[in-house]
């Protein structure tokens, strides 16, 4: 991604047909065409302001999801939520598809909503891949061969309405697939649903409060509940802390100002609501074992 000079606020994103606001917010491509078309792009970090799938069918190497590697094997599956940080290694052999939509494409009502906050697969940050297993990857082609022939037929006037349906059903596939293949015993090892929507709302929460550095206690207020119940949530379900999550939120946003823009550190700090810059880089230090400056340095000479 390109250095640029607007504000911070204005971070440089890849947007879903930003500019084309007559065509569905959602896409299928081939990765090895993908990779060849953005090949510059797609392999330095970069964040989008929608979920994508990925599907490796073919191909050996690593992916990168908030700068940790995970392997790629043939047919694993990679779910990637809003503003996670990501990108493709070196590697030019991949064959597979992308799979790209916003929420605005695939919701319309209540129902739909909830349908949204059930797919946790975008919101394990533990595990976001998975490696399927040949009846998996048969019925997932199957449905996935019903989306591209319908996003290659534009004439029918259901054509939109046709892809919300194949797109919702695919997930839900998907979705089934995945929790069977973790039942041990008969037993689902999974969190209960009204849990994880819990954790999806505090998820949220973070997303829209992070830079106003509120305490725990101002999040469970938030979600109605207490900050000993926020933190048993989050450990039960993450291993992790709310602070934790809410660090690692603040971490993931620095790290993209160092690498999107070419801004000071004071003010990389001062939008994230850091009134003294050099609490900040000890902050930032304290997270990550490395200096802001250092960081920057180290990734754009690797990228």
């Amino acid at each position: 991604m390109q250095i640029n000079n607007d504000t911070p606020t204005n971070v440089a994103e890849y947007h879903l047909n930003q500019y084309q606001h007559n065509v569905p917010r959602f896409s299928v491509h081939e990765i090895d065409n993908y990779l060849k078309k953005y090949d510059k792009k797609r392999r330095k970090a970069h964040a989008v302001d929608h979920y994508q799938i990925i599907w490796f069918k073919k191909g050996r190497g690593r992916y990168f999801i908030n700068f940790k590697a995970y392997d790629i094997d043939e047919n694993t599956l990679f779910f990637l939520s809003k503003n996670d940080i990501h990108y493709f290694d070196r590697n030019t052999d991949y064959k597979g598809v992308l799979i790209q939509f916003n929420e605005e494409f695939l919701i319309q009502n209540n129902s739909d909503i909830e349908f949204f906050f059930k797919q946790s697969l975008f919101n394990n940050q533990k595990h976001p891949s998975w490696t399927l297993n040949s009846d998996d990857t048969f019925i997932l082609d199957e449905y996935l061969n019903l989306i591209k022939n319908e996003i290659e037929d534009k004439n029918e006037s259901s054509h939109e309405e046709l892809l919300k349906c194949y797109l919702k059903v695919f997930l839900i596939q998907v979705q089934y697939r995945w929790r069977k293949s973790n039942t041990i015993d008969g037993r689902q090892i999974l969190p209960e649903d009204k849990k994880q929507l819990q954790l999806i709302k505090f998820v949220n929460l973070i997303e829209e409060n992070y830079k106003k550095r509120l305490k725990i206690s101002d999040y469970a207020g938030l979600l109605q509940i207490s900050s000993r119940t926020l933190s048993d949530l989050t450990s039960q379900l993450l291993d992790k802390s709310p602070s934790e999550m809410i660090h690692e939120r603040i971490i993931a946003e620095a790290q993209r100002l160092l690498l999107d823009t070419n801004y000071n550190i004071n003010k990389i700090g001062y939008h994230l609501g850091f009134d003294d810059d050099s609490y900040f880089v000890k902050y930032f230090k304290k997270h990550t074992s490395i200096s802001p400056l250092d960081f920057r340095t180290f990734h754009l000479r690797e990228i």
